[in-house]
């Protein structure tokens, strides 16, 4: 008789629809019982032409999202130069802000509307957004169409990873995710290049026009292949069940943090209104909501359920830290190189191919372990390890530092993400039924991304301030005041005369090891919380009414 279809878990997931605390039932069943591999189970189901051109569907669109995700860091320095931007932290958090805040939103559609609409309107809106940051001709009209490509990069990342979890049982996840995980790999190893290649050409305007194709492609597979179906039920029903309130409160949150993260240091002092005021209410907004869809919501998009175990708590958490450091890696280490190195665009790209290079196979091949196993604990706390040993490490480079040595420690790094990044949903799924699966997964896509916000503003600040304070004063007084000089600063350093060079070079090196300091707390932060979750069984059903296979399928 297999683990997962067990009494005692039919229990909990009868006791998790009710909303109430798995904790003390979950403790109960597995008191005195280690965390065990499950027994042996037949080979993985056979699967139907369907299954594998919606994924490779998913793929595809997932590549394409985010390829844009990681094309930005190497090209930004020139975009900024181009279009006199000022803010340069703007350039990413408008796209990180726009996917993050309506992810929630985008499970809830899921559910009323169906997955294929969702994803069709997402991948347009993307389309859009890429013309429009193409076109622009200065830093509104540049924000405005990544505020659009992000809207749509949020809705195609949580479509492709729900309709995933509705084809697949969580037991068999780890491999297809490891599938699904190509895209990462190769968006994350050609991204860097790739921008560098377009911003050193003078051609950036390019990273965002291909966009348009590029979705429209996508787009057509899955109309052609992706057969889902679909609710019934009435427009004025299903427009009754959005939660408008919700999606109010969370939009606005997170706009305010985002903005207080952005100025701090930067435009303003952190002790300012400037700062405060957004920061202070953005925060409570945030605990508002949750008090709000816990108790006020009729059709929460964040359910009491997904967070009344300490396991999916965990796993949350986790995922919220990651991507702390991910960002502010891919972000700042071509800062490191160009400015330190001399290195060009396209170099700072390879440059970074030790983490790009890691992450993604990583994360591949922890899904393997997992999908064999049936363990999810031990890759996770393996992976938090090497991340802390590797951002310890990588604390020590300084601006004459070798490259093989600096990538070398990105190598750690990118492992430790990797090993994490796959296996952080497991404790936040396995203790949940598989109805929850798009409400649970569009809160970890939406933690996941907003720590990527997190990530790249704290790190920008940081290097903002130590800039600040630390560039010799006859080359920092070139600069007006209120630019951020990290990266306005980058494209002169080459023409400097010694010792003024080396002294830049050095300032930069130096505020750099600040961030990778930070990034070593996440580390341990992560780790910490990763000592809360249990070692659960992995439930081998799915949600019979979304799969795609299904007998019975609209």
């Amino acid at each position: 008789m297999d683990t997962e279809s067990s009494p005692a878990l039919e229990l909990r997931d009868k006791l998790a629809l009710a909303g109430n605390s798995l904790d003390s039932d979950v403790i109960e069943l597995d008191r005195g019982a280690p965390e065990k591999p499950a027994p042996p189970q037949p080979g993985l189901r056979k699967r139907s032409k369907t299954f594998w051109l919606t994924l490779v569907t998913l793929v595809l669109s997932s590549f394409m999202v985010i390829l844009e995700t990681n094309i930005i860091g190497t090209a930004a320095p020139t975009i900024a130069d181009d279009l006199k931007i000022s803010q340069f932290l703007w350039i990413g958090n408008t796209y990180f802000l726009a996917s993050t805040v309506l992810m929630p939103l985008c499970g809830g559609l899921a559910e009323i509307f169906g997955r294929r609409p969702v994803m069709l309107v997402s991948l347009a809106i993307f389309a859009v957004g890429g013309a429009v940051s193409g076109a622009a001709n200065g830093e509104g009209m540049f924000f405005t169409g990544r505020i659009i490509m992000g809207l749509g990069a949020g809705g195609v990342l949580t479509m492709s990873s729900v309709i995933v979890s509705d084809m697949v049982s969580l037991k068999e996840r780890g491999l297809y995710n490891g599938l699904l995980g190509l895209a990462w790999c190769a968006a994350l190893g050609v991204g860097p290049v790739v921008g560098g290649a377009f911003a050193e050409r003078g051609h950036w305007r390019w990273m965002f026009y291909m966009n348009v194709p590029f979705a429209g492609v996508a787009a057509a597979l899955v109309v052609l292949l992706v057969k889902l179906p679909t609710p019934k039920g009435s427009l004025r029903s299903k427009i009754e069940r959005i939660d408008w309130i919700g999606n109010a409160i969370i939009l606005g949150s997170s706009t305010a943090i985002v903005i207080a993260l952005t100025w701090g240091g930067v435009q303003y002092a952190w002790s300012s209104y400037q700062v405060l005021v957004p920061l202070i209410l953005g925060l409570a907004g945030l605990a508002g909501f949750m008090v709000y869809e816990a108790f006020g919501a009729k059709y929460p998009l964040v359910p009491l359920i997904l967070v009344s175990n300490r396991t999916s708590l965990s796993g949350y958490l986790q995922a919220l830290v990651l991507t702390m450091p991910l960002a502010g890696m891919l972000g700042y280490l071509p800062v490191y190189y160009q400015a330190c190195k001399l290195a060009s665009p396209i170099a700072s790209g390879v440059d970074t191919f030790g983490l790009a290079f890691t992450v993604a196979p990583f994360s591949i091949i922890t899904g393997v372990i997992i999908t064999i196993t049936k363990r999810y604990r031990p890759p996770i706390w393996l992976g938090w390890s090497l991340l802390m040993l590797g951002q310890g490490l990588l604390s020590t480079v300084k601006a004459d530092t070798s490259r093989a040595t600096s990538i070398g420690y990105q190598v750690l790094i990118g492992s430790g993400i990797g090993l994490v990044f796959t296996s952080a949903y497991f404790p936040i799924l396995s203790p949940l039924p598989v109805s929850a699966n798009a409400a649970a997964l569009s809160f970890y896509l939406f933690l996941r991304t907003f720590g990527q916000i997190w990530g790249f503003a704290i790190g920008g600040t940081i290097l903002q301030n130590r800039l600040t304070q630390h560039l010799p004063a006859e080359f920092y007084d070139e600069f007006p005041a209120g630019v951020a000089v990290a990266y306005a600063a980058i494209p002169r350093i080459a023409g400097l005369g010694e010792p003024l060079r080396g002294q830049v070079q050095n300032a930069f090196a130096d505020a750099l090891v600040v961030v990778w300091r930070a990034h070593l707390i996440m580390g341990a932060i992560g780790l910490a919380c990763s000592l809360a979750m249990r070692g659960l069984p992995l439930h081998d059903q799915t949600d019979e009414r979304w799969d795609a296979e299904h007998e019975n399928r609209a």
